[in-house]
């Protein structure tokens, strides 16, 4: 069984110890496909003045002390999600999933609330949720790793197909760290267009 699942090292427990694994469906819908090839397939630039003029000075400044650059790839939650994502840290990592796959991870760069910020990333449909809580990757990569090998982990469940946003405690945050390779995958060169 150590084969298969390498011991978390006293170093990666003390790398992690203050992050945790978020889990968001992400690629589940045809609206969520659309979201994902406009923030998460290539960056925004968000310094552009169609997104900046909503953006507060502390956001702008949150932003760009995240990306100097001027752009980052952003992924969000809705309203209902307001209390867990007032918790999201930077340096949380993210595991983006859809048709039963783990799609994309990547380490949150900065956090913020702004309904008209959303609605100009992602153009919603007025009748839907809107993704208010926006989050930046720092690092992003899109992956495909599938359900079998996070079931397969300690402390997860075979069929388990990760329903609805759900924060990791922080065991089950070392054991996926660890289990799925995430920082050995996050310190890759990007291998493709779709890779940060």
């Amino acid at each position: 069984m150590s084969s298969r699942h390498p011991p978390v090292s006293a170093a990666a427990k003390r790398a992690t110890s203050t992050m945790r694994v978020i889990i968001q469906p992400s690629y589940g819908t045809k609206d969520a496909r659309r979201h994902w090839a406009r923030t998460l397939d290539r960056p925004v630039p968000f310094l552009r003045p169609s997104y900046a003029e909503v953006l507060s000075p502390a956001e702008r400044a949150g932003l760009v002390a995240a990306h100097p650059e001027g752009q980052a790839r952003f992924w969000g939650a809705t309203a209902q999600h307001d209390r867990k994502m007032d918790t999201l840290d930077v340096g949380d990592f993210v595991l983006l999933t859809g048709r039963k796959h783990v799609l994309g991870i990547g380490t949150v760069g900065c956090r913020l609330r702004n309904d008209e910020f959303a609605r100009r990333l992602w153009n919603p449909d007025p009748a839907r949720c809107l993704w208010r809580n926006v989050y930046s990757f720092r690092v992003f990569r899109a992956v495909s790793i599938p359900y079998e090998r996070v079931w397969a982990l300690p402390g997860f469940t075979t069929g388990d197909n990760f329903m609805g946003l759900r924060f990791l405690s922080g065991e089950n945050s070392l054991t996926v760290v660890a289990g799925l390779g995430v920082t050995e995958l996050l310190a890759q060169e990007p291998a493709s267009r779709g890779e940060v």
